[in-house]
């Protein structure tokens, strides 16, 4: 029967090859970058900026503009927001220290570090690719978007910081604790053996 064996190729295949092929590599690249944490972040602030840069020089796509800012601050949140909710896991155990005497457990983050960044990244270039379609330019007063953007912004923090405040706890780390060792007559740390 013809047709009907393995042999017979698709369509479809070489776009699927293609795909997987683009796809591994891509993959590939964004593992290299990992580690490669303020390199990211300035490629993602370069991006930014050459969206602002767009949006300026067109006077326009500001409702794209409050798409986005809305959506930062959505990912800002569940960057700054522990994996697990003291208000909502109390009973399971699983929660945050909240006294002294309780069991030191690690901050663990909700959107972590890397997805917050790559999310950031591709939802500045949608919104850069938006701005080349007219449809999306829809006329707003962008004082007033600007203005409820600002009030959003601030009474979400608020709200985050007061969780932070209740819960003792600190979404950032600058690195692994340093102790000072024994205080030489000098006021220089003793490294001795």
């Amino acid at each position: 029967m013809e047709g009907s064996g393995g042999d017979s190729a698709s369509p479809m295949a070489p776009v699927a090859k293609w795909k997987t092929e683009f796809s591994r590599v891509f993959q590939f690249y964004l593992d290299k970058s990992s580690p490669l944490l303020v390199h990211r972040w300035l490629g993602t602030l370069g991006v930014a900026a050459i969206y602002v840069l767009r949006v300026y020089y067109l006077e326009g796509f500001y409702i794209i503009s409050y798409g986005l800012g809305i959506y930062i601050l959505n990912l800002l949140i569940g960057f700054l927001s522990p994996k697990v909710d003291p208000e909502l896991e109390a009973l399971d155990g699983a929660s945050l220290p909240t006294k002294e005497s309780d069991e030191f457990r690690p901050f663990i983050r909700r959107l972590p570090e890397f997805k917050f960044w790559y999310a950031i990244t591709k939802a500045f270039i949608v919104a850069f690719l938006m701005t080349f379609f007219s449809l999306f330019d829809v006329p707003v007063f962008w004082p007033i978007l600007l203005c409820y953007w600002i009030v959003l912004f601030t009474l979400t923090m608020k709200r985050q910081i007061m969780h932070m405040i209740k819960y003792k706890y600190v979404p950032f780390t600058t690195g692994k604790q340093k102790y000072g060792g024994k205080k030489s007559p000098g006021g220089s740390p003793s490294h001795r053996g």
